[in-house]
C-alpha cells in the first residue's frame, strides 16, 4: 500500500514539474539581460532585470505607431476574454432554455443544427464571417472581434444536459406560484446553474483570450491588438540591430499565461462540480 502510494505521488511530482519546468524557466530567463541570454541560453537563475523588463513590457509605448503599450494589450486581452465567456454564456443558456423547456416540435432538429456547428471551426467560415463584419462595419472595433464568434455549440450541449436533468418539480412549483417563464429562468434556472455557469465561463476565456487569427483579421488598428496578437508586433519593433531582447519576449509570453492561470485557479472548484455534478 505505501509502495503503491509512493509511486502515485512520484508519478504526480514528475508531471507537475513538467508542466511547471518551462514556466519558471521562462520567467527566471526573463529577469535577465538579453546579451546574457543570447550568450548562455536559457536561465535556471534569478536576474537582475525583473523591474526594469516588466515596467518596461507593460508601460513603454511601442509599435509601429509607437503609441501601444503591454498593459494597453493585456486590458484588450482581458476584454475580449470575458466578452467571449459572458457572451457565449448568456446565448447559449437561452438557446438551451428554448430547446428544453419550450418543447417545440423541431426543438431537437434545431439543437442537432446547432451541434453539427462544431465540424465547421472558424477557418472553414472565415471569409464569409469577414466579409459579414465589413459590410456591417464592425472592422476594428470589439463587437467586430466579439459578436460573430458569439454563438456556441460546445455552450448550449452543456446547458441543455443541464437543464434536462433539472427536476420537473421545480417548474411545477414555479407554475404554481404563478412564475412566467422569464422569472423561472432568472430565478431558478440561473441560481440553479452557477456551477455550471463557472465551468463554461472558464473554457470560453480561456478560448477568447487566446484568439489570434480572427482578432488578426479584423483589426488593423494597433488600439485593438490583443496581447497573443502583439508579442511578436512588439518583439518585431524592439529588436535590435543584432541580438533581439529575448527577456522581453519571455516576459510577454509570462503575462499573456497570468490571466488564466488565475482564472482557472480561482474557479477550478466550481469548474469540477460543473462538469461532473449530477444532483440538484
Amino acid at each position: 500500500m505505501f509502495r503503491l502510494k509512493f509511486f502515485d505521488h512520484l508519478i504526480l511530482i514528475i508531471g507537475s514539474v513538467l508542466m511547471i519546468g518551462p514556466v519558471a524557466i521562462a520567467f527566471l530567463t526573463s529577469t535577465h539581460e538579453a546579451v546574457e541570454i543570447h550568450r548562455f541560453g536559457l536561465m535556471a537563475s534569478w536576474g537582475g532585470n525583473f523591474t526594469d523588463t516588466y515596467s518596461k513590457v507593460l508601460f513603454h509605448e511601442g509599435g509601429f505607431t509607437g503609441q501601444i503599450t503591454g498593459l494597453r494589450m493585456l486590458w484588450n486581452s482581458m476584454l475580449l476574454g470575458i466578452g467571449f465567456a459572458v457572451g457565449k454564456i448568456v446565448l447559449s443558456m437561452l438557446a438551451a432554455y428554448a430547446i428544453v423547456y419550450f418543447r417545440f416540435k423541431a426543438g431537437t432538429f434545431f439543437f442537432w443544427m446547432i451541434f453539427t456547428t462544431l465540424l465547421l471551426p472558424l477557418e472553414v467560415r472565415i471569409v464569409p464571417s469577414y466579409e459579414v463584419v465589413q459590410k456591417m462595419g464592425m472592422l476594428n472595433s470589439f463587437s467586430g472581434m466579439i459578436v460573430p464568434l458569439l454563438a456556441s455549440a460546445t455552450g448550449t450541449f452543456y446547458f441543455r444536459q443541464f437543464f434536462k436533468s433539472v427536476p420537473d418539480e421545480l417548474l411545477e412549483a414555479a407554475r404554481i406560484d404563478g412564475a412566467g417563464p422569464f422569472k423561472f429562468f432568472i430565478d431558478i434556472l440561473v441560481p440553479t446553474s452557477k456551477t455550471m455557469i463557472a465551468a463554461i465561463f472558464i473554457i470560453m476565456f480561456v478560448y477568447g483570450w487566446n484568439q489570434y487569427l480572427w482578432p488578426m483579421i479584423t483589426t488593423n488598428d494597433e488600439a485593438y491588438f490583443t496581447l497573443v496578437r502583439g508579442i511578436k508586433q512588439i518583439l518585431l519593433v524592439w529588436v535590435g540591430s543584432q541580438i533581439p531582447d529575448y527577456n522581453e519576449a519571455f516576459a510577454l509570453a509570462i503575462l499573456a499565461m497570468l490571466p488564466p492561470v488565475l482564472v482557472v485557479v480561482i474557479f477550478q472548484s466550481w469548474f469540477v462540480k460543473g462538469l461532473t455534478e449530477s444532483d440538484k
